[in-house]
């Protein structure tokens, strides 16, 4: 099979590029003197992961418990789930450590500390359920200030029977915000900073914390040092998209996933695909880098850009295509680079992997949504 016999749209995934990119991060993880626990969430493929932890640890982090049950199925059992818990997943995390997962989950929550300190007393586990404490480290979405006081009184509250205070956690999400390399490490230094103080507190106040996990693609890409940090969590990197080309974290022909569109329509101003909203998502993150960039820039068929086109709108299953320089025809084939692949991949039941060329050489599967149902 090749693309050219491929249903659109449906995503290609490049596997020469994948291998590369995490390569790279393996080797800053190296450098840095870190565990990488890459972060799953975006690639949401038990093919990839074998891939992203090749010479790891093998320990991985996901977004979901439906991902974390898919990944244990598929024999990863160091898990951790870095989204806070809510009171109603509670059952789902103690049955996973049942079923054989190495498990830490995140909170900062008093209230989700006693009750998950409760529930853990009277279950019955083969080992203990890591907890790890939500540090903000400027992010403002979730998690307790380095310094707040009652950080310590939480780790109490989690020295319970079957639970095991791991460490702590931070995400750096407003590195995304930045603007230069520079500006990209300042954040770097505010998360390790955040996240090491926060764990001597823990430490000074006789709690273990072995664990003091960051990361976030343009962090632990351009991060100077992570003294006194454990393990870093990016996940993006493994395919790129055009906002960490423009955030500086990979080149342009780094990036290995791409949606493969149909033409559906030639106009003397336009050319239809068969790519809307859906199949690429509507985050306009990469705008902000440049102009003429809208919903992801075109390639050929065969991976190569076409200078100055790009998708200019995005309708739920019509994407209009701008800049393009070349006649085309119903039927031909294009690719589009998606500006946060994280939310394109995401309406995809998989990958169609290419290495290079347009010849399909396997089709890997993804794990989508919060639950399946059968």
């Amino acid at each position: 099979m090749e693309l050219n016999d491929v249903p659109t749209p449906a995503l290609v995934l490049d596997r020469s590029r994948l291998e590369t990119n995490t390569r790279f991060m393996a080797q800053r993880a190296s450098e840095l003197g870190v565990q990488l626990r890459p972060h799953m969430k975006t690639a949401k493929s038990a093919e990839v992961a074998r891939i992203a932890t090749a010479g790891q640890s093998g320990g991985i982090t996901v977004s979901t418990p439906a991902e974390a049950r898919y990944f244990l199925a598929h024999g990863f059992s160091d898990i951790t789930y870095a989204v806070g818990l809510a009171p109603a997943r509670i059952d789902d995390a103690l049955a996973l450590v049942r079923d054989g997962a190495n498990l830490n989950v995140l909170t900062d929550n008093p209230a989700v500390a006693a009750a998950l300190a409760a529930r853990a007393a009277s279950a019955t586990l083969p080992h203990p359920l890591g907890v790890l404490i939500e540090i903000d480290c400027g992010d403002g979405r979730g998690g307790l200030q380095p310094d707040a006081p009652g950080l310590t009184k939480l780790a109490e509250t989690l020295n319970a029977p079957n639970l095991q205070l791991a460490g702590v956690l931070t995400h750096a999400g407003h590195s995304y915000a930045c603007r230069s390399r520079d500006e990209i490490a300042g954040i770097a230094e505010q998360e390790r900073a955040a996240a090491v103080f926060a764990a001597e507190r823990l430490r000074q106040a006789g709690h273990a914390c072995e664990t003091v996990s960051v990361g976030s693609t343009p962090t632990a890409t351009h991060a100077h040092e992570l003294d006194g940090v454990s393990e870093m969590r990016p996940g993006v990197y493994m395919f790129g998209d055009l906002d960490q080309v423009g955030l500086g974290s990979l080149p342009l022909e780094r990036l290995a996933v791409s949606v493969l569109a149909s033409v559906i329509g030639v106009y003397p101003d336009r050319v239809l695909i068969d790519a809307g909203g859906l199949a690429l998502s509507k985050d306009a993150s990469a705008q902000r880098h440049g102009t003429d960039i809208g919903y992801g820039l075109v390639m050929n068929l065969q991976g190569e850009l076409l200078p100055g086109a790009y998708v200019a709108k995005a309708n739920q299953e019509h994407g209009i295509v701008r800049g393009l320089r070349q006649q085309l025809a119903p039927g031909d084939r294009l690719r589009v680079l998606p500006n946060h692949v994280c939310m394109t991949a995401a309406a995809h039941p998989g990958y169609y992997v290419v290495d290079g060329g347009v010849e399909v050489q396997a089709r890997w599967p993804r794990i989508n949504g919060w639950e399946q149902w059968s």
